[in-house]
C-alpha cells in the first residue's frame, strides 16, 4: 500500500476571496480505497477545498496531482499554474462529484441522466453504458424509476441517481459535498446507507459532511477544517475520541452531548 501513489494529492493549497483567506496552506493525500470525511463549522473552507480539488475553483498557490498527473503547481512567481486543457480534461475523468442539490438534468429520465456523460464525454459504447447504468440503478435501490424525470422522485431518490451518475464514469475517487444537507432524516438514512455500501467496497471517497456519527463509522481518516486550516487530522478514533485541539472538542461536543 505504501508504494502506491495517492489518488489525489493537495500540497500547500492557499485560496483567498478578496482579502478573506479561505484556505491557508492545506495539504492532503487521499490513498486508494480510503474514505476521508471532512468536517468542521460552516464557513471553515470545506466546500472551497472540494471545489479546488475538483477544478470548479482555482486556487492561488499550491500543487494538485491526480495519481502521477500534475494538474497545477506553484510557479516561479509563487502563483498556481494550471496544466493545459488536455491534461485538465484527463484529470476530470478521474473523479466523480456529488453535489448537495443533486444537479440532475430536469428534462432527462433517470436512465439518461446516468448514461449521458459516459457516452457524450467518455465516448463509450452505448450498450455497455446502459448495462452498467441499469446495474447501478439496481444497486441504488431505484428499479422501476428508470423512465421517470427528477421532479417525479423524492430528494433521496434524486441524490441516489446523482451518485449512480458519478459512479457510471468509473472514477478513481468520488467527492461528496454535503450529500444529505437538503434531505430530511429518513431520506438522509437512505443516502448514507448507499455511501456506506460503497465504503465497504473500498471506493475512494472524500465526503464533506455534518453527519458526525456517519463520519465516525464510515471514514478511515477525518479532517477537521476550521478557519481555513487543518485543525485536526487522523483516524476517527483519534479525532472523535482523543482530539488534540480544544476547538475540535468544542465542535464535537455540540453533536455528541446527547
Amino acid at each position: 500500500m505504501d508504494t502506491q501513489n495517492p489518488v489525489v494529492r493537495l500540497s500547500h493549497i492557499k485560496k483567498s476571496f478578496g482579502k478573506n483567506e479561505v484556505l491557508k496552506d492545506i495539504s492532503l493525500d487521499v490513498m486508494p480505497g480510503e474514505v476521508v470525511a471532512v468536517i468542521g463549522p460552516s464557513g471553515g473552507g470545506k466546500s472551497t477545498l472540494l471545489r479546488c480539488a475538483t477544478l470548479l475553483e482555482t486556487f492561488d498557490s499550491g500543487d494538485l496531482l491526480y495519481d502521477d498527473m500534475t494538474v497545477a503547481r506553484t510557479g516561479s512567481n509563487g502563483k498556481a499554474e494550471y496544466a493545459k486543457s488536455d491534461v485538465l480534461r484527463r484529470a476530470k475523468m478521474k473523479f466523480g462529484l456529488v453535489f448537495q442539490n443533486y444537479n440532475l438534468f430536469p428534462h432527462y429520465t433517470v436512465l439518461k441522466n446516468i448514461m449521458d456523460a459516459p457516452i457524450c464525454v467518455q465516448k463509450r459504447n452505448k450498450e455497455e453504458v446502459e448495462r452498467q447504468a441499469r446495474e447501478l440503478i439496481a444497486k441504488m435501490g431505484l428499479e422501476g424509476n428508470e423512465d421517470k424525470v427528477p421532479c417525479q422522485l423524492s430528494g433521496g431518490q434524486q441524490q441516489r441517481v446523482s451518485i449512480a451518475r458519478a459512479l457510471c464514469m468509473n472514477p478513481e475517487v468520488v467527492f461528496f459535498d454535503e450529500p444529505t444537507s437538503a434531505l430530511d432524516p429518513e431520506l438522509t438514512a437512505e443516502v448514507l446507507k448507499v455511501i456506506k455500501k460503497l465504503a465497504a467496497e473500498h471506493m475512494t471517497m472524500v465526503i464533506v459532511t455534518h453527519e458526525m456519527k456517519f463520519a465516525r463509522d464510515v471514514s478511515d481518516k477525518v479532517l477537521f477544517l476550521d478557519q481555513g486550516t487543518i485543525a485536526e487530522y487522523g483516524t476517527p478514533e483519534q479525532v472523535f475520541e482523543h482530539p488534540k485541539e480544544e476547538r475540535t472538542r468544542q465542535f464535537l461536543e455540540r453533536y455528541f452531548e446527547d
